[in-house]
Parts: C-alpha cells; sequence; structure tokens
C-alpha cells in the first residue's frame, strides 16, 4: 500500500484557512461586482432620466435647447416613440476617437410639438470608478484576511504547544531512562485528556517491559545451575571406561551444545544487566594497555594474525568489565568470520576503535548486524548476541557503532565513535 503524503497540522491548517480565505475573497468579489455594476448603472439611468426630464421641462415653457453632440442629441420627430435605454458607441470630439455611451431615448409630447430627446453619458468614466472601487474593496479585504491570517497562526502555535510538547517527549523516550514522563497542563480540556491517557499508556508498557526483563533475568541465572550439573555429569559419564566411540561422540555433541547454552545464558544475563543499570562504575581505562592483553589472549585461540595500531594515552571512560566484553566481541566477531590465517587490524584513539577482518563478499543485509540474534552464515560457535552486546554497550555509554563493507579490498570494518 502505497504511504500518504503527510504534512504538518499547523501547515495543513494554515493552508486551509488561506484556501478557504481566497474561495471567500473571490465569492465577495463577485458579488461585489454584480452589485457594484447594478447599483452604478442604475444610477447612470437616474441621472439620465433626470437630464430628459430637465429637458423636456425646458422644450415645454417654449425654451428650445440645442443638441450638443454626442452628449445630447434633440430633434423634432411626426410621431412619439417608445424610450430605450442602450450602449452605443460614439465617437467623442474631446478624445478624437469613438468610445462607449450609455444612451437614453425618449420621445416629448410638448405643446411645441413632439421631440426626440437622446442623452448620453461616457461610460468609461462610470467604469473607471467602478474598477476603483472594486480594486480598493479587494485590497482592504486582502490586507484584512493576511493579518487574520497571522494573528491566526501565531494563536495556533500557541494552542497546540501542549501537544507538540507531549509529542517531542513521546520521541526521546526510551526504557533505558529511568525518569518518568512529565507532561505539560494545558488550559484544553481534550489536550489534558490525552495527557493523562500518554501517562497510562506509558506506565503500563514500562511496568510491562520491567517485568519481562526481570523474567529474561530470572530464567537467565535459574539455568545456570542446571546447566552446571549437566556439563558436570556428562563429563563424568566421558571419563568413565566402557563407553562406545559412537556414545563418545553424541556425550561430546551434547557437551558443546550446554557450552553454547551456557555462553548464550550468560550474554542475555549481561544484556539484563546493562539494562537495569548495573554498570555504573565507569573509570577511565587504557585502551592500549586493555587491546594488547585481548590480543595476546586472542592469538592463542585463532591462526590470524593482528596489526595494532593504537594512539599514545588513548583512554576512555567506561565499566572495566564492559570495556573487556567489548574489544573481546569485536575481536571474536572478526576472528569468526575472517580467511582463515588473515591479518586482523586494530585502530584505536580516544575518539574511536575500528577492528577491520578480510572477508569474502559483503554481508547481505548490514543493517540487521547490530540486532539480536541476527547471524550470517552457518557458524554454530556464534549465539548471534555478540554484536547485540556491543551495540547495547554503545546505547549505554551514547557511543556510536558502524560497520561498512570495502569491497576493493575484501574488508569487513566495525568502528565505534566515541563522541557518539
Amino acid at each position: 500500500m502505497a504511504q500518504q503524503k503527510t504534512s504538518r497540522l499547523l501547515r495543513k491548517a494554515s493552508i486551509n484557512f488561506l484556501l478557504m480565505s481566497a474561495a471567500l475573497l473571490i465569492l465577495t468579489a463577485a458579488a461585489l461586482f454584480i452589485y457594484t455594476r447594478t447599483l452604478l448603472d442604475n444610477e447612470i439611468e437616474e441621472e439620465l432620466y433626470s437630464q430628459v426630464a430637465f429637458i423636456e421641462k425646458n422644450i415645454q415653457e417654449g425654451n428650445q435647447p440645442k443638441s450638443i453632440e454626442p452628449i445630447l442629441s434633440i430633434k423634432r420627430i411626426s410621431a412619439e416613440r417608445l424610450t430605450t435605454v442602450r450602449d452605443t458607441l460614439m465617437y467623442d470630439p474631446r478624445q478624437d476617437e469613438v468610445e462607449l455611451f450609455k444612451e437614453l431615448s425618449k420621445s416629448a409630447n410638448t405643446t411645441n410639438g413632439v421631440y426626440e430627446i437622446k442623452v448620453r453619458t461616457l461610460i468609461i468614466e462610470s467604469e473607471d470608478i467602478f474598477v476603483g472601487i472594486i480594486v480598493s474593496f479587494l485590497s482592504i479585504l486582502a490586507i484584512a484576511f493576511l493579518i487574520v491570517f497571522f494573528i491566526n497562526k501565531s494563536r495556533n502555535e500557541r494552542m497546540w504547544k501542549p501537544f507538540f510538547t507531549s509529542l517531542d517527549k513521546l520521541r526521546t523516550f526510551s526504557f533505558d531512562t529511568k525518569e518518568p514522563i512529565v507532561f505539560e497542563s494545558s488550559n484544553i480540556q481534550e489536550f489534558n485528556d490525552l495527557n493523562i491517557g500518554l501517562n497510562e499508556l506509558v506506565t503500563k508498557i514500562r511496568g510491562d517491559y520491567n517485568n519481562l526483563k526481570q523474567f529474561t533475568e530470572d530464567v537467565s541465572h535459574e539455568a545456570q545451575t542446571p546447566l552446571a550439573i549437566m556439563q558436570a555429569k556428562i563429563e563424568n559419564i566421558i571419563n568413565q571406561n566402557g563407553i562406545s566411540d559412537t556414545q563418545y561422540e553424541e556425550l561430546n555433541s551434547i557437551q558443546k551444545d550446554i557450552k553454547r547454552l551456557t555462553q548464550l545464558n550468560k550474554r542475555l544475563i549481561l544484556l539484563a544487566k546493562i539494562d537495569n543499570d548495573q554498570f555504573a562504575n565507569a573509570q577511565f581505562i587504557d585502551l592500549e594497555s586493555l587491546i594488547k592483553e585481548r590480543v595476546v589472549d586472542f592469538k592463542d585461540l585463532s591462526e590470524n594474525t593482528f596489526s595494532v595500531e593504537v594512539k599514545p594515552n588513548s583512554k576512555i571512560k567506561i565499566d572495566t568489565y564492559l570495556a573487556e566484553i567489548l574489544v573481546n566481541n569485536l575481536l571474536s566477531n572478526a576472528i569468526k568470520y575472517s580467511v582463515p590465517k588473515s591479518t586482523i587490524h586494530i585502530k584505536a584513539s580516544s575518539l574511536m576503535i575500528e577492528v577491520s577482518n578480510t572477508g569474502n563478499a559483503t554481508l547481505k543485509n548490514p543493517e540487521k548486524i547490530f540486532e539480536r540474534f541476527y547471524k550470517e552464515g552457518a557458524s554454530k560457535k556464534a549465539t548471534g548476541l555478540g554484536l547485540s552486546i556491543v551495540n547495547k554497550i554503545c546505547t549505554y555509554y551514547k557511543f556510536k557503532p558502524s560497520y561498512r563493507f570495502r569491497e576493493s579490498e575484501h574488508l569487513h570494518q566495525f568502528r565505534i565513535d566515541f563522541s557518539g
């Protein structure tokens, strides 16, 4: 299903306001145009009728007004004609061009005979007045809408501020923090109801998370003793005489599985301890000494060679035990997935540590490399928790882990930036 395009709440509300205002402005302009045009036409016609009445009165009194083209035309006719009002084109000597006039033609039956009186007024002048009224009105209306828009936008931002503050608090919420979320109170009842609901939801989720974490830790602790007993009993059986080669192989396979389960159990306990904030004793650790000690231990277990480059006085603040686990897991991962008898490169400083090993191809899903129980390949020795523990330690101390594959050299590079 295609993702629907989204926009910010205040932006959408402002756009809707502008669209409605624009529609209202257009409708208002159309209504004003029709009303003003009708009113102006009526006023023009009323003025023309008034002029005709005045001229008719003068003729009735014996005066003989003269035609003044193009605004006035008076001539004697034989019979009365219908009164008409129309628009007509006439030559205007003042403008020296043909202009549009509104013309009233009316017959006047006087004692001196029947006259046809035609009075005209230039429409251009009335149109100028008409356009001036419309433009002035729309300008004032547009300015008013803009003022209302910015006032409304400012009021909306203040009104919705508690909502966005609560949203920001939810974005930064983490189970690793022990402090409760405190939502700001608002004078809007709906926002207060939302905050109450969010508080209840967060409290329930945190409680369920802590219960699950405690359950995992308890199960892991309780499993240690029976695993150790099973390991000891199998060793006793293996050391006894009278077992066949087939039995020996099966028992040896069971013993390896128990060792792997024991290792998995210990790592789950470690993750639970990190979650429970049981490693608060951080101190400055000398990376050069730590890395060289770990390399010496791994040399006896691996056919790989190690290249170590550590800048002098490279120190980071971390719990000693977690620092050893961090380096151990990085080196262990490099050994498991490197080409046999290749060189593992280790670079470190107070800002970062980088472990590189030679590999045949890049990972299929590098984005999942730090997830729990994720493994690539069929290694039975791997529990899928080594790099997950590395990631958990990095999260705990706000370090930044990353991975990349340098295809030109077939190098897998795991890097941890201590500056975050």
